[in-house]
């Protein structure tokens, strides 16, 4: 592979921001073509995905506005990709879900592949898709766990595809270990376009405009993205602001999440010293979630319009101690951590910096992504997994209120549509709609959580992961907190029996599970 040679020259304002767009629009235009071709409802439906296209040294150049919890783990992926593969080919592709070697978990499983301008690497295309099941202890893979190995099948980066030709032996590997084969194969296909499509858009800008130019842009973007990050960190006052907050284990234990947000000149730093240890459970998460979650924080508190490449990244520093909740080490379980404790991060960061800009922070969202899986047979007894996250009450700004009923934060997915969800499973959505009075009080108030209750058709295995049970969203500013959510089981005697947030059963049919979102937190004393 040949290096392409780089002149630096200055940038000129016009171009770069159509280059800006020309990067964001392949990787959007990936995340259309992985709907479009997806086989699960989770994919087709909820868009439970992230695309992005790299530069040969691993920087991200542009990721699609898809899901928050990606930003920092999309580059661990590409870097673990790079490390593994000596030599890469047109036509490579790269599998991983090893939260370990690039991962977050399991489910989320990540294809890399190279971009070539002749016979030089010049970029990468990854993709990002939470598949429905991967195996494990229960239907849909978000189990009660305690160490890794329960909760799917492990990929470590390797190759799926070598010079184009498909390597059977480990897709066969990869469908024997999961509950819905087809749907796996349906899927990572669907990946695989999206992949073909992002080379295309790429390889049409080289004969457009020049290998040089696009390459030089992709640079030029990521240090314009950087000297916006570093001058809007540096009109925050400085100072160290601490905050911390506590997750909910089902025997009542509440492990603590700390953070020191330390603003110094043009950079910040989180420091998570004084976090608990790893849990004998699944809300342990590993380093790269943590940092999505902090990058995220800073990126929502930059009002400029950035383009988010490597360059957002570059003045925003994580440091947490190996063995803590927060960076976690195999094989601690991790299920959970990428869906419900890079949410509670997310939560503490906000809290400290609200202390430095309270003028910018909102009050706690609802804080969970309400995880619910459902698995068993059809009538045909074909397998099934269902997988689904619910949105809740976003928490009140300084200036308005929170939205209702949207999902918060650290996923950005759709719900699954009623039709599309009786259309493929055994069960039926019984009521879903806001739920009344859950938002905080204040100046402004929270936004409304939802109810959905399922009702079983047919035996199945529930397994819900879900926060905010406990400890209700916090308020801000004299704000009064959102409420927290409730999870029921109603027989078929129409009995209501209350539930944990966390639980995995197996149910008759005719059970309902009644499940009731946090409301977000409120700001501001209310002036009547």
């Amino acid at each position: 592979m040949k290096p392409i040679p780089m002149h630096r020259t200055e940038p000129d304002r016009v171009l770069l921001e159509v280059y800006r767009h020309r990067f964001a629009g392949i990787a959007e235009e990936m995340g259309l073509t992985l709907q479009r071709t997806g086989y699960s409802p989770n994919i087709k439906e909820r868009l439970d995905y992230s695309c992005a296209v790299f530069d040969a040294a691993g920087a991200m150049v542009a990721q699609a506005a898809h899901i928050p919890v990606h930003l920092g783990a999309m580059p661990a992926s590409c870097a673990a990709a790079l490390r593994a593969v000596e030599r890469w080919k047109p036509g490579d592709v790269v599998a991983l879900n090893d939260p370990y070697q690039g991962g977050n978990h399991l489910p989320d499983i990540t294809l890399v592949s190279p971009v070539f301008a002749g016979d030089a690497l010049v970029f990468f295309v990854a993709t990002r898709a939470h598949h429905a099941d991967v195996g494990g202890m229960s239907p849909g893979s978000l189990p009660l766990s305690t160490s890794l190995f329960q909760e799917g099948i492990i990929i470590p980066p390797v190759k799926l595809y070598s010079g184009g030709t498909l390597c059977n032996d480990l897709l066969t590997l990869i469908l024997r270990n999961v509950r819905t084969p087809e749907e796996r194969r349906g899927d990572l296909a669907a990946q695989r376009a999206a992949h073909a499509v992002g080379e295309e858009r790429l390889a049409a800008l080289f004969v457009r405009f020049g290998v040089h130019e696009v390459l030089q842009y992709a640079a030029h973007l990521q240090a314009y993205s950087e000297r916006m990050t570093r001058a809007a960190i540096a009109s925050w006052p400085s100072g160290t602001y601490h905050a911390q907050d506590a997750l909910e284990l089902p025997d009542g234990r509440m492990p603590r999440i700390r953070v020191s947000a330390n603003v110094a000149e043009d950079a910040i730093t989180f420091d998570f010293d004084g976090t608990d240890p790893i849990v004998q459970g699944p809300l342990n998460t590993v380093l790269p979630v943590t940092q999505s979650a902090c990058y995220y924080v800073v990126r929502c508190l930059i009002e400029d319009d950035i383009p988010v490449n490597a360059g957002c990244f570059a003045p925003v520093h994580v440091r947490a101690p190996a063995g803590c909740l927060v960076h976690a080490t195999p094989p601690a379980a991790v299920a959970g951590g990428n869906v419900e404790t890079s949410q509670r991060i997310t939560d503490v960061a906000f809290l400290a910096l609200a202390q430095a800009l309270p003028q910018k922070v909102a009050a706690a969202g609802q804080g969970t992504m309400n995880n619910v899986t459902i698995g068993g047979e059809g009538e045909a007894g074909q397998r099934y997994a269902y997988y689904e996250t619910l949105g809740g009450g976003m928490g009140a700004a300084p200036a308005c209120d929170g939205l209702s009923g949207v999902h918060v934060h650290m996923s950005n997915t759709l719900n699954t549509p009623v039709e599309a969800l009786e259309m493929q499973f055994p069960f039926r959505i019984r009521e879903y709609g806001l739920r009344r009075r859950s938002g905080g009080d204040g100046r402004y108030r929270g936004g409304e959580g939802i109810i959905r209750e399922y009702e079983l058709l047919r035996p199945a295995t529930v397994t819900m992961l879900s926060e905010r049970r406990v400890r209700a969203p916090w308020g801000l500013a004299g704000g009064g907190p959102g409420a927290v959510g409730r999870n029921q089981l109603i027989d078929r005697d129409g009995q209501a029996h209350p539930v944990p947030g966390k639980f995995s059963r197996r149910l008759e049919a005719g059970t309902r599970l009644r499940i009731s979102t946090p409301g977000g937190g409120g700001w501001g004393v209310c002036e009547d």
